[in-house]
């Protein structure tokens, strides 16, 4: 039967339907592939192009051509490596290929591919070496950080402390030229042996290799060709042997990192036997060409594998343990001491102050009267808590959102200096009032302002605030010329502005709603089909490409989240987790943390980053940080400015020699910024972790860790992942406990010793135990953040050891308290639920308070209102409505109820002992010495009152006093203000004469 359609009129056969059928679906595939390649290509172009703008539109254009041409320069030069490597290869295997191929099973298999591609050699070679060359040596192009660090470093003005022939280096090799000689090291020999194994398949097609040939299965010319690649492999290892001698100064294998005991006198020198026998090789293969046989390759292979497998693994295990472990504190002493002073030169924390802080406890209320400006700014408004409060009270439209935790700062209201907490109004395209195109892209575009309320004060449990409201309401006096904000945290997609079509803005004074035209100089002209194109592709959306309401002036404003706008800026920046907002020059601005890393310092320990949040750029391993950079980006234009702290920083100085137009000097950030920088939350989250184990400066006591401190448990968090690790002297990273580490808070305080006020932030320490059973307060460290005094570290050493409470003890303390229980409980009822705010150390005098805030949050709306503060001094812990009402119930005087039937509307909590330890505030002072004889017998004195009792007129008057608080507090809750008003005056008035009693007596 035939299987061709009818004959066509003087024409051929034409094909059957299925033939026909295949036919079209095979163009119809090639055609939709073709059609996808060609968009993806074209999307890439576009997204090549539109960065081009973006970094001109910030007037850093030279960035992006630096960073281009690095990139385009190095895929270039290993392309064309690789390129003529296999070329060549191949041409020299097609050279060498016998004139006739021997016959046999294996030739048979071969044959059809002689048969059709015998003919073009030149077009194999080519196409086989543009497959493997493209994409390996294109991939080079990912080291252009690299390279750029090789050609422009710097001295760090450090050395390796090693005394052995080649070490000695300044830092600045192991950071900037090593990374870099590492990499071309590896590539090559990747690169040979892959050129080997072609070359060698090369030969096996051509007939110069024939596995089941009886006798010579290599021709001479191909064994001396495969010889020379092996050699040249053999060269390449040896380079990578001795490059990898310095990889051992930031070993990980030993009690600590760096290169220690085993790895100097067991690992190093067997670096040095395979260098030899790697040098070795290369001569026996060479030798090897001219003779029979692969007798001496296999034996060099022998060898080298026999070196690296017993003495380069099992050999440095044997040293390890029978010379080291039995007497390792001093095998390793040398060692330990290399790496604390690396560790704390590179986490910088080389010049922290050490002071001593004497906790006797013996705060008065007269001392709280005279710390007022420590008190007056301690906190009670939590930035994690009350993000939904500034939601619900400050939102104002559904589609305005606050970040999902709020910032801390100062500002000056009322002429004083103060704690605040806020945050930016930024737009939240998740929410808007219509999902299309035109109305998250033209109608709704920007933020509008920011909430802004002192942290120390509170308003019927709300915050006061001092900045907010739609239109913005002002009351600092701060200039906010223009509160919009087209950038901000978290702010994905893009806008165009500048159209026909008028933006949506905050309603009017008299609720209006208004419409607005963006005036600024922000983002990327749009105008003009190339560029709508362009955007169009890179958005793969078509709207910028169809909408009328474009128009020549138009401007589309893309990468809007601050961190992202940082870091594609400056992309060898890791950036901080948490920017924040400042008002400055009319505008809100944001200061986000930028930090240079290296994990290649010698002896530098490796951080501890488990704690820092998931988007954190310090998350990935290091052992090397600097907060060298604190970029400002306009929230209305988008303007990014990288300020340089850290001028003195190699790595940093390293990139202002590639990139010298990209950062400005601090000095030229203006003094509104400048007022407004905070130490950064994630650095001081590293260095405290890292300053728990390297406070210690004696090997000997570092080594044992028995004087070791841990960062305090966090009160009442426990969570699922183990953490604040635990480093053993035999290396092993341990996991002590399931509790949480305390988070650092900042506070605006002054602190013990100093005059003045500064703004800091502040992490406490406990004793390290390895069941995380010691809580006893041990330490605290801050780091400052005011401008004259910024980066400064200071750590406050609390004496005597073990008799103040840590934050978890004193979170033990208010939790088992009965009267506080029984609030609590109250509170949480009908749908409420309490949640407890941070728990605030603060040195006052010479004792340690802590305060924390208690908020309940209502089932609808869940707005969280503060209703108690908990004060806690030594044993004494009070919770009251106010803070000056737990204050004062500490020393007495306001009446604090231990009972469990106590209201939520009184003062709870134990002051359990609070009359003996003022009688024993003093010791009782010695009997007076007998008068001469008067004239009259005059009545005998009374004897002195024994240290710790309480004479009964005293006792009386104190009595009398806790009836009068308890009617006070019946009053009150009958709403007798007026009785309750009375009844304090004479419960106060009775205290004051029970003290002067006391002082007589005394």
């Amino acid at each position: 039967m035939s299987m061709t359609g009818p004959r066509g009129p003087g024409g051929p056969r034409t094909p059957p339907a299925p033939v026909r059928s295949r036919r079209l679906r095979r163009s119809l595939f090639i055609a939709i592939a073709a059609v996808i390649i060609v968009l993806v290509s074209l999307r890439g172009a576009a997204g090549f192009y539109t960065d081009f703008l973006w970094f001109e539109a910030l007037g850093q254009a030279d960035v992006w051509r630096t960073i281009i041409l690095s990139r385009i320069v190095l895929a270039l030069i290993f392309v064309a490596f690789l390129f003529a490597l296999l070329y060549g290869n191949l041409s020299i295997a097609d050279r060498m290929a016998p004139a006739q191929r021997p016959g046999g099973p294996e030739e048979d298999v071969l044959a059809r591919y002689h048969a059709s591609m015998g003919q073009r050699p030149r077009l194999v070679r080519l196409g086989v070496t543009l497959l493997f060359a493209l994409p390996i040596g294109a991939g080079a192009s990912d080291q252009w950080e690299e390279w750029l660090l090789l050609t422009n470093s710097v001295e760090f003005g450090a050395v390796d402390p090693i005394d052995a022939i080649w070490f000695g280096n300044d830092v600045g090799f192991y950071v900037f030229q090593l990374p870099f000689l590492t990499y071309i090291v590896n590539w090559l020999f990747n690169v040979f042996l892959l050129t080997f194994f072609i070359t060698a398949i090369a030969h096996y097609v051509n007939g110069g290799i024939r596995f089941q040939k009886q006798g010579q299965r290599v021709t001479p010319q191909v064994k001396a060709h495969l010889s020379v690649l092996l050699g040249a492999l053999a060269l390449i290892k040896a380079a990578d042997y001795f490059l990898g001698r310095y990889e051992l100064t930031t070993s990980t294998s030993g009690v600590v990192d760096g290169a220690t005991y085993t790895d100097l006198n067991a690992r190093l020198p067997v670096h040095w036997l395979l260098i030899l026998i790697s040098l070795l090789a290369f001569v026996l293969l060479i030798v090897n060409i001219r003779l029979k046989g692969w007798v001496l390759p296999t034996l060099a292979v022998g060898l080298w594998a026999f070196v690296a497998i017993v003495m380069g693994g099992i050999y440095p295990l044997i040293i390890q343990r029978l010379r080291v472990e039995p007497a390792e504190s001093t095998r390793e002493q040398e060692y330990i001491e290399y790496n604390i002073a690396s560790t704390r030169l590179a986490m910088g924390l080389d010049d922290v102050k050490i002071r001593t802080f004497d906790s006797t406890g013996g705060l008065t209320y007269d001392g709280v009267a005279r710390s007022e400006d420590i008190i007056g700014n301690l906190p009670l408004l939590d930035p994690a808590i009350l993000p939904l409060t500034y939601e619900n009270r400050e939102g104002e439209r559904n589609y305005y959102q606050f970040s999902e935790v709020l910032d801390v700062d100062r500002y000056e209201i009322d002429g004083q200096v103060t704690p605040v907490v806020l945050g930016a109004r930024q737009l939240n395209p998740g929410n808007l009032p219509q999902t299309s195109w035109e109305a998250r892209t033209l109608t709704f575009t920007h933020g509008f302002g920011v909430a802004l309320a002192p942290a120390n004060t509170v308003e019927a449990g709300l915050p006061d605030f001092r900045i907010g409201g739609l239109p913005v309401t002002n009351n600092l006096g701060i200039p906010l010329d223009e509160p919009r904000l087209y950038y901000g945290e978290e702010l994905d997609g893009y806008a165009i502005v500048k159209t026909d079509r008028q933006e949506v803005d905050v309603p009017t004074a008299t609720g209006e709603e208004a419409s607005y035209t963006y005036q600024g100089d922000g983002g990327v002209e749009i105008g003009g089909f190339f560029r709508q194109a362009s955007f169009a592709l890179r958005f793969w959306e078509v709207d910028p490409l169809l909408s009328g309401f474009i128009t020549d002036e138009s401007k589309v404003i893309y990468v809007r989240d601050v961190r992202a706008r940082v870091k594609k800026l400056a992309p060898f920046l890791h950036i901080d987790n948490d920017p924040y907002p400042v008002l400055a020059e009319g505008r809100v601005q944001y200061i986000v943390d930028a930090y240079t890393t290296t994990s290649k310092f010698p002896y530098g320990q490796r951080a501890d980053t488990e704690q820092l949040g998931d988007n954190s750029g310090l998350r990935h391993r290091f052992n090397y940080v600097r907060n060298s950079v604190k970029a400002v980006v306009d929230g209305f234009d988008g303007t990014t400015t990288l300020y340089v702290v850290d001028p003195d920083d190699p790595i940093l100085r390293a990139y202002r020699n590639i990139f010298p137009d990209l950062f400005e000097d601090f000095e030229n950030m203006p003094a509104e910024l400048m007022e407004h920088i905070r130490y950064p939350e994630d650095l001081f989250r590293v260095q405290t972790n890292v300053w728990a184990r390297y406070q210690l400066d004696n090997p000997q006591e570092f080594y044992e860790q028995a004087k070791g401190w841990s960062v305090a448990q966090d009160p009442g968090a426990v969570t699922g992942v183990l953490t604040s690790p635990i480093t053993t002297p035999d290396g092993v990273v341990q996991q002590p406990s399931r509790e949480a580490r305390i988070d650092p808070y900042y506070l605006l305080t002054r602190l013990p010793e100093e005059d003045d006020q500064d703004f800091v932030i502040l992490r406490s320490y406990v004793p390290v135990s390895t069941e995380d059973t010691r809580r006893e307060l041990t330490a605290f460290m801050v780091g400052k953040s005011d401008p004259d005094e910024y980066g400064e570290l200071v750590v406050y050493k609390v004496e005597p050891l073990g008799l103040t409470d840590g934050p978890a003890l004193v979170n033990s303390k208010i939790q088992s308290d009965p009267s506080i229980s029984r609030v609590v409980t109250l509170l949480n009822q009908q749908g409420s639920r309490v949640e407890f705010g941070d728990l605030v150390l603060v040195p006052v005098e010479d004792s340690i308070l802590y305060v924390r805030p208690l908020y309940v949050v209502a089932q609808s709306p869940p707005v969280p209102e503060l209703q108690q503060v908990i004060a806690v001094l030594g044993e004494r812990v009070v919770m009251c409505p106010t803070l000056d009402e737990a204050l004062r119930g500490l020393f007495g005087l306001t009446l604090v109820s231990d009972s469990q039937d106590a209201s939520a509307s009184s003062c709870v909590g134990n002051t359990a002992g609070l009359a003996a330890e003022i009688a024993a505030a003093e010791p009782a002072p010695a009997p007076p010495e007998p008068a001469p004889a008067p004239p009259e017998p005059a009545p005998a004195p009374a004897p002195p009152v024994p240290p710790g009792e309480i004479p009964d007129a005293v006792g009386g008057l104190i009595e009398r006093a806790v009836e009068l608080f308890a009617e006070a507090d019946a009053a009150l809750r009958d709403g007798r203000l007026d009785l309750y008003q009375q009844r304090i005056e004479e419960a106060e008035e009775l205290i004051r004469r029970a003290s002067e009693e006391l002082g007589d007596t005394l």
